[in-house]
């Protein structure tokens, strides 16, 4: 059933137009997500929706081939924005949005910024054994030793910033920042 049948003309073009103003926004903002504006406008027509959708639905509605849809789909799967959900007799795929831009948020910040924080640390800890390497090799020199040392405890400085940025990574992970920041009533 249309969500505005029955319902007056002037208040189905309003809420339209609220809703277009909105996902506009929402694609617009999606940069902060590294996804691209069609993807952003995909979970903002998905979010107004009144239940889970399918593939073709959302590609007839933004007119959008089922490939780019399919593309969209995964992206906004992988940053957990959205989930297949199965329903009796359906036999296609359906798809609705995480409504919950708190854990929308929380789910990004970990997923990007632990795969970054691993990669750098896995690099630092390189960096800095091969450091050692050179120190133990060229030590006795004193302008060799503060230059390698002066490098080591920097790199030493990130490992503890990391260390920290794992401690928070880990609060969105687990819902404990909002003990700190606690959610806004609605």
């Amino acid at each position: 059933m249309d969500e505005f049948e029955g319902l007056p003309e002037e208040l189905q073009v309003a809420v339209q137009k609220t809703r277009h103003r909105m996902i506009e926004t929402v694609g617009k903002n999606m940069d902060l997500f590294g996804v691209t504006q069609s993807v952003g406008h995909l979970y903002g027509m998905m979010y107004f929706s009144q239940g889970p959708v399918t593939l073709d639905e959302m590609g007839k509605q933004m007119g959008m081939s089922k490939t780019s849809m399919s593309t969209g789909m995964r992206t906004l799967i992988d940053l957990k924005m959205v989930n297949k959900v199965w329903s009796k007799g359906s036999r296609k795929d359906l798809y609705e949005t995480e409504p919950d831009w708190h854990q929308n948020l929380g789910d990004y910040f970990s997923i990007r910024w632990r795969k970054s924080m691993e990669s750098n640390v896995h690099h630092l800890h390189k960096s800095l054994r091969e450091l050692q390497v050179l120190l133990d090799k060229y030590g006795d020199n004193p302008q060799a030793y503060n230059l390698i040392k002066g490098d080591m405890l920097k790199m030493q400085h990130a490992l503890s910033y990391y260390k920290w940025l794992e401690k928070l990574i880990r609060s969105f992970e687990t819902g404990e920042i909002f003990t700190f920041i606690p959610k806004e009533e609605e």
